[in-house]
């Protein structure tokens, strides 16, 4: 008996209507990417495994999908490597490719390599699968899309701005009501400063940033597995504890880093950035606080956001939803030195991501879709015959020009089979074009929901129709 077909852990297939729900998410977000100035670009599914190693930190390094080099890849390969457990080496021997891991290292060796072709500042976004060996779980998928937009030869706080407004109009537009925590690396430079652990920075914004996930328990037990001391432990307690308004948090972080110029500049940016967004004229409907004057509840201040990845540099962003319990659905921050590993330093760049996959897991639980996204087809002729088929064709071809999404049943088979076609799909309209409607030149529409038969003409059809969306 033949093995039951299945995809891997972390993935999934989607249906018509998801896919007609996935693609509402990405035209939205697309939409607005737009109106905003950004152009769309693409780049490979696999990068050379020396663009993606050591850019994501030594856990993201372990997470990245290797692909076997094709043909024989064992040739020339010792017995010494096989069997000696050195599996990075192996894998090195064994694999020059990867599954991208995220969009924006390979976005900057995009900005290298056509460096020349650019006009900069560059502002692009990209909206492709990326992929990671991570444990699946609930909202965490081995294969997932992003939605990035980026702003490339600008050192301009205004670019964290934009991206802030965007964030606040795809969510809108979504009806889904979010928190924006904001935070910066030169704050938590300070930080590591100011407890005597200035080179453990990297340990420990990738500890905090489990803070979410693991408690303040195992986050203390990973700081101390990564060397750092009991005292500088306990002088970040506080700091991680931090309650209390904006305004509030950032006047006692500058007396907490008083003595630290690299944490002022941080906790400068972040001012700058909330005090432009506080007079901004967007407002968020659907949001407590709009960006209109009080942030708060909209914009959190966050010292325990640390963004893992390596590469950030100035402020960070991510984004939650506040009516489902789901991580986080949109991310990012600023990245000075990302393009300077492809070997042109000196530009900087901001960009955020939509996570795409858990944005569809928050629209499903709060039904938000609208319903002409969850409805494909809006009318269905039912097919009696040849010249009942070729009267419906060109009433068919008028709804369609008029952008009704319209089918006709491609086999004269019996009605009760037709309907229950059009019922399974969700189709809210069936057209039946018989002897009598063909005689009067007109179409007896019937609504699916109600059961009520009206006979139309075909431009009253089309009104009806494009009335109910």
């Amino acid at each position: 008996m033949a093995q039951k077909p299945s995809i891997p852990k972390g993935t999934r297939d989607f249906g018509p209507q998801e896919m007609s729900r996935r693609n509402y998410i990405f035209n939205t977000i697309r939409e607005v990417y737009s109106l905003y100035g950004f152009q769309q670009i693409e780049t490979p599914a696999m990068e050379n495994l020396s663009t993606l190693m050591g850019k994501y930190g030594e856990e993201g390094d372990k997470l990245l999908f290797k692909i076997l080099n094709s043909g024989d890849f064992l040739r020339g390969i010792a017995a010494d490597d096989l069997g000696g457990g050195a599996t990075g080496h192996l894998a090195a021997l064994l694999c020059e490719k990867g599954l991208r891991y995220d969009l924006t290292v390979p976005f900057a060796r995009y900005v290298v390599q056509h460096r020349d072709e650019l006009a900069l500042p560059f502002r692009r976004y990209q909206i492709q699968p990326v992929w990671r060996a991570d444990r699946p779980q609930k909202g965490r998928y081995r294969e997932f899309y992003q939605c990035d937009a980026d702003v490339v030869g600008s050192d301009s706080l205004l670019c964290e701005v934009e991206l802030m407004q965007i964030v606040d109009e795809v969510f809108r537009r979504f009806g889904i009501r979010v928190c924006i925590k904001i935070n910066n690396r030169k704050i938590l430079s300070g930080i590591a400063e100011m407890i005597g652990e200035a080179d453990k920075i990297t340990d420990i914004t990738v500890a905090i940033d489990k803070l979410d996930k693991i408690g303040l328990d195992a986050v203390n037990d990973e700081l101390r597995q990564d060397g750092i001391g009991e005292e500088a432990i306990q002088k970040l307690q506080p700091i991680i504890k931090l309650s209390g308004s904006n305004a509030e948090k950032i006047r006692t972080m500058r007396e907490v880093l008083a003595g630290s110029e690299v944490g002022q500049k941080g906790l400068d940016e972040v001012e700058t950035v909330m005090q432009t967004l506080s007079n901004s004229p967007i407002e968020g409907e659907n949001k407590k606080s709009p960006f209109n004057g009080d942030l708060e509840g909209l914009l959190d201040f966050d010292l325990t956001l640390a963004r893992g990845l390596n590469y950030y540099t100035g402020c960070i962003f991510e984004v939650k939803a506040l009516d489902v319990e789901i991580g986080s659905i949109t991310g990012g921050g600023r990245y000075d030195n990302l393009t300077g590993i492809f070997g042109m330093p000196g530009l900087s760049g901001v960009g955020i991501s939509f996570g795409a996959d858990r944005i569809y897991d928050v629209l499903n639980q709060l039904d938000l879709y609208p319903e002409a996204v969850t409805t494909a087809t809006q009318v269905l002729f039912v097919n009696f015959g040849e010249r009942e088929t070729a009267y419906s064709l060109p009433i068919a071809a008028g709804l369609r020009a008029q952008g009704i999404r319209t089918e006709i049943y491609p086999d004269a088979c019996k009605m009760k089979k037709q309907m229950q076609y059009a019922n399974q799909k969700g189709i809210p309209f069936v057209a039946m074009t018989g002897e009598t409607e063909m005689a009067e030149g007109k179409v007896m529409l019937k609504d699916m929901l109600t059961g009520q038969q009206q006979l139309l003409s075909p431009d009253e059809m089309t009104i009806k129709l494009k009335s109910r969306g």
